[in-house]
């Protein structure tokens, strides 16, 4: 356990030598409150544009409180998922690149400890950089347009936030056998991409999707009630990862060794 914890402030340790905790966060506020924000004042942002005829009035329909944060909820499916994937593209793939990863293996350190000190690391900076711009967002949707209760925006916090540690997962997957962070992050990319279109398209036959969770959490901020399959995603994400992160320490213990 002592081993463990070394690594794991060696990651938050080298994460703040690279200022990921400063930049992750700060991308993940602008992502989450651009919507709200946009939301509010765009007919002043339309109006500024000029070039209208004298009198012209601007009516837009005014969207619900509900509306606006899961419009702000759904930036995380693209900018949030490229942040995700850009941050921690190279958080194995890098250091056996370079020969660090080899450098500490040497010593007497368990591979297990080594990936899933990595994995716990960089699941820390994305939970505490969704929590802070989601929060962000959920606030400045009450100042502006209406309050939403806090349990919705903690059950929708947390039933979208499993689809996020779905796809960093996938990102320490292919970090276990990719010695170059770019192969590693394009990868990972085209994975999550593919398998949302997928869970698009055959929405009614993949229900258990991991990528339905923003659907579903989408549905309970704005009817307050869980859709009937959510818990089979949550169970489905919660084995996925496990499988995934349990893959990740057996492939790259195989390709050290080999």
């Amino acid at each position: 356990m002592n081993q463990w914890l070394t690594l794991l402030n060696k990651e938050i340790l080298e994460m703040t030598r690279n200022f990921k905790w400063i930049w992750v966060p700060i991308v993940f506020i602008l992502i989450a409150v651009m919507e709200p924000i946009t939301a509010y004042y765009m007919p002043q942002i339309i109006d500024s544009l000029g070039n209208l005829p004298d009198g012209a009035v601007i009516e837009l329909p005014i969207p619900s409180a509900e509306e606006v944060l899961v419009a702000s909820l759904s930036q995380y499916n693209t900018l949030g998922l490229l942040v995700i994937i850009l941050s921690s593209m190279g958080i194995i793939a890098g250091e056996r690149k370079t020969g660090v990863a080899g450098l500490i293996l040497v010593k007497p350190v368990s591979y297990t400890a080594f990936v899933t000190a990595k994995w716990a690391g960089a699941m820390l900076l994305l939970w505490i950089s969704y929590f802070i711009g989601y929060f962000v967002s959920w606030y400045y949707v009450g100042i502006l347009f209406d309050t939403i209760p806090f349990i919705d925006f903690i059950q929708s916090f947390f039933i979208y936030g499993l689809w996020l540690s779905f796809v960093l997962t996938i990102t320490v997957f292919f970090n276990s056998f990719l010695k170059s962070p770019g192969a590693a992050g394009f990868l990972s990319f085209a994975a999550v991409i593919i398998l949302i279109v997928i869970s698009g398209t055959f929405s009614k036959w993949v229900e258990w999707s991991p990528a339905q969770l923003l659907s579903y959490a989408s549905t309970f901020i704005m009817s307050g009630s869980n859709s009937s399959d959510v818990w089979s995603a949550i169970i489905l994400s919660v084995f996925g990862i496990i499988m995934l992160l349990g893959g990740s320490i057996v492939i790259f213990r195989r390709r050290e060794l080999a």
